[in-house]
């Protein structure tokens, strides 16, 4: 049997997209939103891990992905077994997920090793529930988090951006300068400029003004 609680009870996880549908019901939007936060939190690899993983408990409809380093390899297009394992492991620091064992899964003697996988929304709460920061640098509160909603989607959505980047982007949300913005994350003043120039280039703008506004379309600054 698998161990932790509810971790052998029938799950159906919500289809995350960050589309702009204004009709969303509030619920979806408010898992659309964790998930964002949820994105930004994990690096590249962690974060096509953890969605191949979501993936897979919608199909096949449990808590838990029977998932070995090969497989999701297969399923995320990542090359190297220490590529997947070290994003695995991030994975379960950042308490995105959990490792179990299962005894004789599909007819063997040996334990099994699965995942027992966590919502945007659990995850966030098991963070809050360790102590530990439940959004990433740049969006240091809920109340900052659910103003910054339509910046956070759009961040997120198909910009290809680096975890740093966004970071940097939601800063330039919340009005900070780029000494500000330098300070926050902790890195220099030149650093924030270089980032900056790639987020223009990304979003297609030529300044911070439209970049804070392409980031708030079809919604209110706070």
């Amino acid at each position: 049997m698998l161990s932790g609680k509810g971790s052998s009870a029938a799950f159906a996880p919500a289809t995350y997209s960050f589309g702009e549908n204004p009709e969303h019901p509030p619920e979806l939007l408010a898992a659309e939103q964790a998930m964002a936060l949820v994105a930004l939190s994990h690096t590249v690899i962690e974060h096509q891990l953890y969605s191949a993983m979501l993936a897979e408990i919608a199909t096949v409809g449990t808590r838990v992905a029977y998932l070995t380093t090969r497989g999701l390899m297969n399923l995320t297009g990542i090359n190297g077994y220490s590529t997947v394992r070290r994003g695995v492991t991030g994975l379960v620091n950042k308490l995105s997920i959990e490792r179990q064992k299962v005894a004789g899964h599909n007819g063997g003697h040996q334990p099994a090793l699965v995942y027992l996988v966590f919502t945007p929304e659990e995850i966030l709460a098991r963070r809050r529930a360790a102590g530990l920061p439940a959004y990433p640098k740049g969006v240091e509160s809920e109340h900052g988090a659910l103003s910054l909603g339509p910046a956070v989607k759009r961040v997120v959505d198909g910009r290809k951006l680096s975890r740093r980047e966004a970071q940097v982007a939601l800063c330039c949300a919340l009005g900070l300068t780029n000494a500000e913005i330098g300070t926050r994350l902790t890195v220099s003043e030149q650093t924030v400029k270089f980032h900056l120039r790639n987020i223009f280039v990304k979003f297609g703008v030529k300044r911070r003004a439209e970049l804070v506004s392409r980031l708030f379309r079809d919604g209110e600054v706070s």
